[in-house]
C-alpha cells in the first residue's frame, strides 16, 4: 500500500485516526501536527496520501495540497459546511463526525486510484514510438550484419547494454549506429 500520512492541529485526533488505521491493518508512515511536517514527510516518497483536518498548525489544507508533491492525495476530514464549495483536484472530503468503515473504504479507492495511475504511466513509459522502434531494428539489423549475431542475440545485446549504461533501449540503438555506422 502507499504511505500514509496523518496530519492534524490536535494530537488526540491524529492518534485517533492512526489507531483505526493500524487497528484495519494499515500502515501509518507519519504522524503529523504541522504542514512543513508533512511536506519534510512527502519528500521522501513519490506518492501517497494526507489524511488530515482542514487546517493544522501552520497552514489550511488548500496550502497544503499546493506544497505537496504531484503523487500525493489529500483525504480531508471536516465538517462539510468547512469546504470550500468544492474540493480542488486532489482532495476527497469525508464529513465529520467520521465513521471507521467510510475511512478504509475511502482509503481503500485513493489507493487503488492511485496504483492505476501508476500502473498507466509505467505502460506509456514502455511503449515506444515508431521512430524508436525504428531505430532499434536498423541497430539489430547493423549488429546481425556486422557481427554475425541472431536476431535474438542483437536484441539481447541491446537489452543489456541499456541495462548496464542506464539507458533505454532506442538511445542504446542510436549509440550503436551512430559508433558502427562510421
Amino acid at each position: 500500500m502507499t504511505n500514509i500520512i496523518v496530519a492534524f492541529s490536535k494530537r488526540e485526533n491524529a492518534v485517533n485516526i492512526r489507531n483505526i488505521l493500524t487497528r484495519s491493518g494499515i500502515r501509518v508512515s507519519a504522524v503529523c501536527l504541522t504542514g512543513s511536517k508533512v511536506l519534510q514527510h512527502a519528500e521522501m516518497w513519490n506518492q501517497g496520501i494526507v489524511i488530515c483536518g482542514a487546517r493544522l498548525q501552520d497552514m489550511p489544507y488548500t496550502e497544503l495540497r499546493g506544497l505537496l508533491p504531484d503523487g500525493f492525495e489529500i483525504l480531508l476530514i471536516a465538517p462539510s459546511d468547512r469546504w470550500i464549495d468544492s474540493l480542488p483536484d486532489g482532495i476527497v472530503g469525508l464529513p465529520s463526525p467520521l465513521k471507521a468503515y467510510d475511512l478504509l473504504n475511502t482509503l481503500e479507492m485513493i489507493s487503488q486510484a492511485q496504483e492505476s495511475r501508476r500502473r498507466k504511466r509505467k505502460e506509456t513509459a514502455r511503449k515506444r514510438s515508431s521512430g524508436e522502434r525504428q531505430v532499434i531494428e536498423q541497430a539489430k539489423a547493423l549488429l546481425m550484419e556486422r557481427n554475425s549475431m541472431s536476431e535474438e542475440e542483437a536484441h539481447r545485446y541491446l537489452q543489456k547494454t541499456s541495462m548496464e549504461g542506464g539507458r533505454n533501449m532506442a538511445e542504446t540503438a542510436q549509440m550503436v549506429l551512430s559508433v558502427m555506422d562510421h
